[in-house]
């Protein structure tokens, strides 16, 4: 899987809420002010399509897009790569890191503590 430009990535995240979308609907999903040009959006999407990232449905000349990969396997890589790249793929590195960057709340680390004691239970 190829990586995706900031500019891919925001045109896929719209398309992975939109489910499936018109070059228009993808401008309107974006929260740029002003807008992206129609034919940057359009020259991005078809980007993304020889990347394996979108699909499309043609009706004419106009087409339909939809995402082919999902948002949940994008963010695994994206989440494996930042945890190899910044943190020696250490999870309690990331850990410690988000502890001290005030990024994670006692109650989210109490909620942690349970999805790992009852991954502990299982192992057993």
């Amino acid at each position: 899987m190829e990586e995706l430009t900031k500019t891919e990535e925001k045109i896929m995240q719209a398309l992975w809420e939109l489910k499936s979308a018109f070059v228009k609907d993808i401008i309107e999903k974006m929260d740029e002010d002003p807008k992206p040009p129609y034919n940057t959006i359009s020259s991005v999407v078809r980007i993304l399509e020889k990347k394996g990232y979108v699909g499309y449905k043609a009706y004419g000349k106009t087409y339909e897009y939809f995402p082919i990969i999902a948002k949940a396997e994008y963010a695994k890589k994206t989440f494996k790569k930042i945890l190899n790249n910044y943190f020696d793929n250490s999870a309690s590195s990331l850990l410690s890191f988000l502890v001290k960057e005030e990024s994670i709340s006692s109650e989210e680390l109490d909620v942690l503590k349970s999805i790992i004691d009852g991954k502990t239970d299982k192992m057993s």
